[in-house]
C-alpha cells in the first residue's frame, strides 16, 4: 500500500522539475493546446450535429407518440456525448504524445540527465520516423485495450449499486493505469523496452502505477487541467520509470559516498518503497 503514497510523490516531483525548468515547461505546453483545440472542435461538432445523427440513426422512433421519441433520442445522445467524452479523456494522453514526441523525448532527456549519477541520459539510437511509428503503434494498442476496458465498465453502470458504486472506481484506476503506461512509455521507449515488457513492469508494480496515474486521470476530467499538467507528468513518469528499472539516481549515489548521519541529500529523494 506504501507504493499509492510513492506514486503520487513522483506526480508532485515532476510538477516540481518543470516549475524549476521553465522554458522546458513552455515547450512541453505546445502539443497539449493543440489537441486540446483538436478536441474542443470534435465535442463541439458533436454538440451541434448530434441529435441530428442520433434522429437520423433512429428512424424507427419516428412513429413513437410523443414525448417517448423525444427522451429515447435525448438519451441516446446524451450518451453518445458521455462515450466521446470518456473517449477524448483515454485518448488525449495518447494523441498529446504523439504529437509532441520531440518535445517529450528532450523533456524526459533532460530529467534523465538532470537526476543520473553521471549526467547521461539513454538514447533509443532509432531515427525520429521510426520512433514516432513505434509509438503510434504502441499507442493504437493500448487505446484499444482502453476502449474494450471502456465499453465493459459502460455495460455494467446499468446494473444496480454496482454501476453507481463500483464501477466509477474500478473506472478510474483502469484509466490511471493506461494514463500511466503511456507517459512513462516515453522514457521506457527510449531505454528501447518492448510494448509487452512495459505493460509486465507497470503490473508488477500496481499500486505504483495506480498512486501516479488515479489523481492524474481525475485530474484531467477538469477542462484544460490536462494541457497544464502533461509537462510535468511526463518529467514524473520518467522519475518513475527509473524506479521502475531500478536506475540509480542522483540523491541514491549521494547516499552510498556519504555517511548518512551527514544528511546530505540530492535533488530527488527516490521514496523508500516497501516490499
Amino acid at each position: 500500500m506504501r507504493d499509492l503514497g510513492v506514486g503520487f510523490q513522483y506526480l508532485v516531483q515532476g510538477q516540481r522539475w518543470v516549475a524549476r525548468h521553465g522554458r522546458q515547461y513552455g515547450f512541453g505546453l505546445i502539443p497539449g493546446l493543440i489537441t486540446l483545440v483538436l478536441y474542443l472542435g470534435a465535442l463541439v461538432a458533436l454538440g451541434v450535429w448530434g441529435p441530428d445523427f442520433v434522429t437520423w440513426a433512429t428512424p424507427f422512433a419516428d412513429d413513437w407518440s410523443s414525448p417517448w421519441a423525444g427522451l429515447f433520442r435525448g438519451l441516446l445522445t446524451a450518451v453518445l456525448f458521455a462515450l466521446a467524452l470518456a473517449l477524448a479523456v483515454i485518448t488525449f494522453t495518447a494523441v498529446t504524445l504523439l504529437i509532441g514526441q520531440p518535445f517529450y523525448e528532450n523533456l524526459s532527456e533532460r530529467v534523465d540527465r538532470d537526476v543520473s549519477p553521471d549526467g547521461t541520459a539513454p538514447e533509443s539510437g532509432l531515427p525520429l520516423w521510426r520512433e514516432l511509428w513505434i509509438s503510434g503503434r504502441d499507442s493504437l494498442r493500448i487505446v484499444v485495450r482502453a476502449l474494450v476496458w471502456a465499453l465493459l465498465l459502460f455495460g455494467l453502470g446499468f446494473v444496480p449499486f454496482v454501476g453507481q458504486t463500483v464501477v466509477p472506481v474500478i473506472g478510474f484506476m483502469v484509466t490511471g493505469f493506461f494514463l500511466t503506461e503511456e507517459l512513462t512509455a516515453v522514457a521506457l521507449q527510449r531505454r528501447r523496452v518492448e510494448l509487452r515488457a512495459r505493460l509486465a513492469l507497470l503490473h508488477s508494480r500496481k499500486m505504483l502505477i495506480w498512486g501516479f496515474g488515479t489523481p492524474l486521470g481525475l485530474a484531467f476530467l477538469v477542462p484544460f487541467v490536462a494541457v497544464f499538467l502533461m509537462p510535468g507528468a511526463v518529467a514524473g513518469a520518467t522519475l518513475m520509470a527509473r524506479d521502475l528499472l531500478g536506475e540509480e539516481t542522483t540523491d541514491e549515489a549521494e547516499r552510498n559516498r556519504v555517511p548518512a548521519q551527514n544528511g546530505q541529500h540530492g535533488m530527488f529523494r527516490k521514496p523508500e518503497v516497501g516490499a
